[in-house]
């Protein structure tokens, strides 16, 4: 399992007349976590997208269960619980300053040939920098 957290402030024009995140920017936070996790462990999506691999999203799901105000500062949890294949699973939780949870999610990427535009298994080069979470 790898866990990461990103940290993001909610700007102005993000808030909905309720003066609440408006529901659709979560999929945005979600992914600047998710590029960001990748980043750190030495896979920056530039890399995978110079090799000729996308990532589109098959899959996206989200509870709410409190909402998140502008200007707060919100923690994107992040976590990959199951080893890459063609596709990859990432999970995720905020929290607002008061480390009260907002939400919870699920995103599904597939690897997909920017040529082909048909799925494919990660690259070894990918596979390696997971294998040291992933042994059993």
């Amino acid at each position: 399992m790898i866990e990461f957290e990103h940290k993001v402030r909610v700007r102005y024009a993000e808030a909905d007349r309720m003066g609440y995140v408006y529901y659709g920017n979560y999929a945005v936070y979600f992914e600047v976590a998710r590029v960001e996790m990748l980043r750190s462990l030495g896979l920056p999506y530039k890399l995978l997208e110079d090799k000729g691999i996308i990532l589109p999203v098959s899959e996206f799901s989200i509870q709410y269960k409190k909402p998140a105000f502008y200007d707060d500062v919100l923690t994107i949890k992040t976590v990959i619980r199951k080893r890459p294949s063609v596709r990859i699973y990432f999970d995720y939780e905020t929290f607002n300053e008061k480390g009260e949870l907002l939400n919870t999610a699920s995103v599904t990427l597939v690897f997909v040939s920017k040529e082909t535009g048909k799925p494919i298994n990660p690259t070894e080069e990918f596979n390696k920098v997971f294998t040291p979470y992933f042994q059993n």
